[in-house]
């Protein structure tokens, strides 16, 4: 540069002389001179160090294989706080939406008047089911003792019939049968006395001794006598053929009807003593199901107020179910009315967090529960989180009328979560599902890799210029491919698509044998698209330059590990 300034001193100082339009003209034309020069030296320094930096030299090397996929954070355990009561709430005090509670916090308050005076009304109902049971229970005791002495009269009135019977038996029945005799034996004697005086008579009437009138007499006697020892013959045998026996039959028929009477005083009371139990039983179970609602009662008035069954983030129903569609519903306060069971607030517990991300129909396969991942979260991006695999979804989700032909899976990854990070549901995530390791293996940067139809090839420096090698690839991740064939260690290879005239040498592909056929090739740059090693977003080479053949969004072969 100094050299330059000095023979332009020179030039200026010799052409003083030289008319003002000529010394212009000279002086643009050794400006615009000096210009090229300097460019020139530029742009080889600058050329030196891109041939630096857009190459890559063979290795050996280990890295992971990959599956990205995104998603949003949710809690491995959502708990519902609803409605407790079994009516309709009044709120009286409700927790802010966006607190962290401890277990035992309080959440909500219900109004408790409603209920108080229910407690009241009821508790008289008690007192009144209490006393039914009193009254019923003393019922039941006198209706024992009414058939207690029923009883015990029954028997007195059997014992006393049996008596009777055996006082008949053994006494009255023996006795009139001893007078009946004792008169048909008296009677028969003084019959066959008379009988012989008036035997006796005839003679003494004829001898003269008694007259006519005592003769008469004394045979009236005799037939007096004999009547009266029919009498008691008759007397005798009616008492032995029947009178006797009706006795008995009377004294028996007493028995039996007092023990049949006992058996009609136990029935008559038995049934009784049904109702009175049945009365009893009825009045305890009033009083044990007013007692179970008094009690119910008094523990609603303990649920007005709700408190955090476990630590947790306080999410308001209204604010997720506007997640999912329009929602009209303004968030609880104090003085909203809570349907009974109605959900309240949600309450995450943030301590254990599940990523819930997507990944494609063609690699859910792959993914198997306790595959470790790194998760990133959209509110700290730098900041890694570790991760195993819990699940993967048995059904796949449709893409919806955007892309009705797309299936997703959901993969639930369990998440070891530092609670500095502050980590809340529905945060947006991005995750790395880690599906193997290569280990030792020849690998070249992803973006070195370029393809022509089933062929993929490297470039490697060629001369002056670039050569295209064909390569055999192996697994591959979003950043490396391992080389199976084609290329070695210490080789040097090209991370970008090289102009035309770098070319220097070109492998026989597939496009190559189309276009000598006169066919078209199969690269994107007939196809409207950008040419084969044009920069993406990023800088990224599309077309060729995307990962090989077989590997998908995650940068793997599907089959490989």
């Amino acid at each position: 540069m100094k050299e330059n300034g000095t023979r332009l001193n020179r030039l200026e100082r010799s052409l003083r002389g030289v008319s003002t339009g000529k010394l212009v003209a000279f002086l643009t034309i050794i400006v615009v001179g000096g210009l090229v020069i300097f460019s020139r030296s530029e742009s080889n320094v600058s050329g030196s160090n891109a041939e630096q930096n857009d190459t890559h030299v063979v290795d050996v090397s280990d890295f992971v294989i990959s599956v990205p996929a995104s998603g949003e954070l949710s809690a491995n355990r959502l708990i519902e706080i609803r409605n407790p009561l079994e009516t309709t709430g009044v709120i009286t005090e409700i927790i802010d939406e966006g607190e962290s509670v401890k277990k035992g916090d309080v959440l909500i308050r219900f109004s408790e008047d409603s209920i108080e005076q229910r407690v009241k009304d009821d508790v008289d109902k008690l007192v009144d089911a209490q006393n039914r049971v009193v009254t019923s229970e003393q019922n039941l005791e006198i209706a024992i003792s009414s058939m207690d002495s029923d009883l015990e009269k029954s028997d007195l009135n059997i014992e006393i019939a049996r008596l009777a019977l055996k006082a008949w038996t053994e006494g009255e029945h023996i006795k009139k049968t001893q007078e009946l005799e004792l008169a048909l034996e008296t009677a028969s004697i003084n019959s066959d006395r008379l009988k012989k005086r008036f035997e006796e008579a005839k003679d003494l009437v004829d001898q003269g001794f008694i007259s006519r009138d005592e003769y008469e007499r004394d045979r009236i006697s005799m037939i007096e006598s004999a009547a009266k020892v029919k009498d008691a013959t008759l007397d005798l045998d009616v008492y032995k053929r029947f009178t006797s026996k009706q006795n008995e039959k009377t004294k028996i028929s007493d028995v039996d009807q007092a023990v049949a009477e006992r058996a009609r005083v136990k029935q008559r009371h038995e049934a009784e003593l049904v109702t009175k139990r049945a009365e009893v039983e009825s009045a305890e179970k009033k009083l044990e199901s007013m007692q179970e609602r008094v009690d119910e009662l008094r523990e609603q008035l303990d649920l007005c107020t709700v408190t955090a069954p476990t630590d947790g983030l306080v999410v308001y129903k209204t604010s997720m179910s506007g997640r999912w569609g329009r929602n009209d519903d303004n968030p609880p306060n104090v003085g909203t009315d809570v349907r009974p069971n109605e959900l309240v607030i949600l309450l995450p517990d943030t301590s254990q967090m599940i990523a819930n991300v997507k990944v494609s129909e063609a690699l859910s396969g792959r993914i198997k529960p306790g595959q470790k991942t790194l998760v990133y979260s959209d509110a700290n991006p730098n900041i890694p989180i570790n991760g195993v695999v819990q699940s993967v979804s048995v059904l796949a989700e449709s893409g919806g009328w955007r892309d009705p032909n797309r299936r997703d899976y959901t993969v639930r990854i369990v998440l070891d979560v530092d609670p500095e990070m502050d980590l809340k549901p529905s945060m947006r995530c991005r995750s790395e599902i880690q599906l193997g390791t290569v280990i030792e293996a020849i690998t070249v940067p992803i973006q070195s890799i370029f393809r022509s139809g089933r062929t993929a090839f490297v470039y490697v420096p060629d001369g002056s210029g670039w050569a295209q090698r064909a390569v055999r690839l192996g697994r591959s991740s979003e950043l490396m491919v391992e080389i199976l064939d084609g290329v070695s260690v210490g080789d040097r290879v090209l991370l970008r698509e090289p102009r035309a005239s770098e070319v220097l040498s070109r492998i026989d592909t597939e496009d190559e044998s189309r276009r000598r056929d006169g066919g078209a090739p199969s690269g994107s740059d007939l196809r409207g698209g950008p040419p084969q090693g044009a920069k993406g977003k990023g800088g990224r080479p599309t077309g060729t330059g995307g990962p090989p053949a077989g590997v998908g969004r995650s940068g793997e072969r599907p089959g490989s590990s």
